[in-house]
């Protein structure tokens, strides 16, 4: 289990915690590393997590180290992946981003056993800023 402290919006974490429940049958990698970062974060109402902070349906800017690229996606859930640019929640680059805020970094397994090590460097897109931007306009 990864120590990296994450927060989660309270909405995220109670639809992420019934896409679990749906699907306990299944046996993807994705589920069990999900279930790991739920257990771990720090649940907030949307108004009291920062725009830097990734949430579901951000678009996030960030690095793997290992290999020294940069990437940016938006984080969805499996019904809303596919297209390009998006990756899902239950892949392991989606649910080690969930939660995370610029700057900060994560060691992640990812399949086939490599570890990767992610920084974002910039959520370009959250729904929870728009809603920021709305109560201060």
């Amino acid at each position: 289990m990864n120590d990296t402290t994450i927060t989660l919006v309270r909405s995220d974490y109670q639809k992420l915690d019934r896409l679990l429940d749906a699907s306990s049958n299944l046996t993807l990698p994705g589920i069990d590393m999900l279930s790991d970062e739920l257990s771990r974060a720090r649940i907030v109402d949307a108004d009291e997590v920062g725009p830097d902070c990734v949430t579901m349906n951000s678009t996030v800017r960030f690095i793997d180290s290992e290999e020294n690229k940069a990437y940016e996606m938006t984080l969805v859930y499996p019904e809303q992946a596919g297209s390009p640019g998006t990756v899902s929640v239950l892949a392991p680059v989606g649910s080690a981003l969930l939660g995370l805020r610029v700057g900060q970094s994560i060691r992640w397994q990812v399949p086939g056993g490599r570890q990767v090590e992610l920084q974002v460097v910039a959520v370009t897109a959250q729904p929870e800023g728009e809603l920021h931007l709305q109560r201060a306009g």
